[in-house]
């Protein structure tokens, strides 16, 4: 927050840990992950003219995460999962308002297609949202 648009001076580097961040499950309560699910949703919030050319990379690993917190029948809580997911959702709708509504073309085909319900209503509701 306190860097807001100089970030992108660092944004490379962070996106690498972000989605390093991402990808492994640290325990039940998943601290790591909402923490860096917040410091992404803060990097768009700041960065945000930066965020189309990585929307690709983004919108991949936020697409991972929501399937493996849906799948995964690990220790975490209920009210852990459903954290991560609307955070990433959150995060999901903040791509597409600075991608100018790419993020809710590109995913048209995966809401049709998908069959689990939890992911679907993250879906929705970036599809939703305006």
């Amino acid at each position: 927050s306190r860097l807001g648009i100089l970030i992108v001076r660092h944004l490379k580097r962070l996106e690498r840990v972000i989605l390093g961040y991402l990808e492994v499950s640290d325990g039940p309560e998943e601290e790591a992950r909402l923490g860096i699910l917040e410091t992404l949703q803060c990097t768009i919030e700041h960065a945000w003219p930066r965020m189309p050319c990585r929307l690709p990379v983004l919108l991949k690993a936020l697409l991972r995460l929501l399937w493996d917190v849906h799948t995964e029948r690990g220790p975490t809580p209920e009210p852990v999962r459903a954290a991560l997911l609307q955070r990433a959702t959150e995060c999901l709708i903040l791509l597409d308002r600075c991608s100018q509504g790419q993020v809710k073309v590109l995913l048209e085909g995966v809401h049709s297609s998908c069959g689990e319900n939890r992911v679907r209503e993250c879906l929705r509701k970036v599809q939703e949202s305006s």
